[in-house]
């Protein structure tokens, strides 16, 4: 049995985190937040810090630069980019409502969870405008010019012309090139995307972390989307406003009124990590389609229509 001792240390734990998410909540990140690094990393030409991460912004014509190292970058919440190595990207708008990034040099990747209406995101890529309509996971590279989606729908914008660029398909950015999208097989991966894969694991560990304090350190039941800083990650995890969503890798990002009415029922080994195995989120999804029944599908019920599974993107 647990002692009295051990019992208030835990709820003592559970309570200093909560505050600290909804602290940190107080002045959550913004598009441009450099939320984690490997190797060597710039903005212009200065070295970002260990202990600044999560607090480094790349401002307005900033260039963010990776040499023999990757970053990730917060874009809106629930959307990341991914720099590989020897790649840059310049910040052109930070706004929520439009947040402009350009791809200067190599390779990044796009993972956005959650794409909201009001979201106008873009990406330029060679003098030509990528914007991301919809969830899910987009490659982009320089040499050449090029747009991959592995999943998702994107719409490029050539001269006068609009192409819609969905799942499977791959696009040459310039102003020549072909307006219809090709066929690219999405088993073929690269250094980036198996790093982007260990990074959507990562955050979304955090996100099961930080959620069960954000539902146990707030009884009222109001819970806000965004970004919450999680101390122990060193990082900022993405919490949904409703539902659960499943990153375009396969791994969960739990809303604080699904955790409530679903808490998983096994634990991760690593301190303050939660987390359902894949069984126990099919075993939720199933039960929470059976009790919301046609609703959870148009965007009504108690979770709304962010729900999309027990895993990846259907």
């Amino acid at each position: 049995m647990m002692s009295w001792a051990k019992k208030a240390f835990r709820v003592a734990g559970a309570v200093g985190l909560a505050s600290a998410l909804f602290a940190a909540q107080g002045a959550t990140a913004r598009p441009g937040t450099v939320n984690y690094t490997e190797g060597g990393v710039t903005i212009d030409g200065q070295a970002i810090a260990a202990k600044s991460l999560g607090s480094t912004e790349v401002e307005p014509g900033q260039v963010l630069r990776t040499g023999q190292g990757k970053a990730e970058m917060l874009l809106t919440p629930g959307v990341f980019i991914r720099l590989g190595d020897n790649a840059a990207v310049r910040m052109v708008s930070p706004s929520l409502t439009d947040t402009r990034v350009e791809l200067l040099q190599g390779e990044a990747m796009v993972e956005a969870d959650e794409v909201l209406v009001g979201n106008h995101l873009v990406i330029a890529d060679r003098g030509v405008d990528t914007q991301i309509r919809k969830n899910g996971l987009y490659r982009f590279t320089t040499e050449p010019a090029q747009l991959a989606v592995y999943d998702g729908q994107a719409q490029v914008f050539i001269d006068e012309r609009t192409v819609e660029v969905g799942k499977g398909k791959q696009l040459t950015l310039t102003q020549a090139a072909a307006v219809k999208p090709q066929s690219f097989d999405r088993r073929l991966t690269d250094n980036l995307y198996q790093w982007s894969s260990v990074r959507s694991e990562y955050v979304a560990d955090a996100n099961q972390s930080s959620v069960q304090y954000i539902v146990g350190g707030n009884p009222w039941g109001w819970y806000g989307m965004g970004w919450y800083w999680n101390p122990w990650f060193s990082s900022w995890a993405f919490i949904p406003g409703n539902g659960f969503f499943g990153s375009p890798f396969g791994f969960g990002f739990y809303s604080p009124a699904y955790w409530r009415a679903y808490p998983p029922a096994t634990y991760f080994a690593r301190p303050g990590v939660v987390a359902a195995t894949p069984a126990a989120r099919v075993a939720a999804a199933a039960a929470m389609r059976s009790s919301m029944g046609s609703a959870m599908g148009s965007g009504g019920g108690a979770f709304g229509g962010g729900f999309h599974g027990g895993g990846g993107r259907r």
